[in-house]
């Protein structure tokens, strides 16, 4: 155990995040989210039983985002025509603000966030329920 780390974060998580440099991203998947199959070639970091704006909340005390880009924080977007209400998206732009006040959240179209997933550094399986609360963070320096 370590003073200050939030107890969520585990081992493997922490490793992963301490070897994540400016500019790589951060996927926090859904309990929906296909995890496995789109960390195909990254790495897959399990938090089942977890819900992602716990998860959000315990990364963004350590994790810098990326004030270079116009939208460091994405969300896929809901597909057209499907009538899914998103309540947990506010709940992450209250997290957000928390950490890192001002930061612009964006949305991506379903199949562009698999393929930007396909290419995170990592992927945080959740055991979210909530539909479309996947969430991707760019990751920034700490100053």
């Amino acid at each position: 155990m370590l003073k200050g780390i939030p107890s969520i974060l585990t081992p493997e998580l922490l490793k992963v995040l301490m070897e994540m440099g400016h500019g790589d991203t951060l996927v926090i998947g859904d309990g929906n989210f296909p995890a496995a199959s789109l960390a195909r070639d990254s790495r897959l970091v399990r938090l089942d039983g977890h819900g992602v704006p716990e998860v959000l909340d315990a990364i963004l005390r350590l994790f810098p985002l990326d004030p270079y880009v116009e939208a460091p924080v994405s969300l896929m977007e809901v597909v057209p025509g499907d009538p899914v209400e998103t309540p947990i998206w506010d709940e992450y732009a209250r997290i957000v603000e928390a950490h890192e006040p001002g930061t612009k959240i964006g949305h991506i179209e379903r199949f562009q966030f698999y393929e930007a997933a396909k290419k995170a550094y990592a992927i945080v399986a959740t055991g979210e329920g909530a539909l479309y609360a996947n969430i991707i963070l760019q990751k920034g320096v700490v100053k």
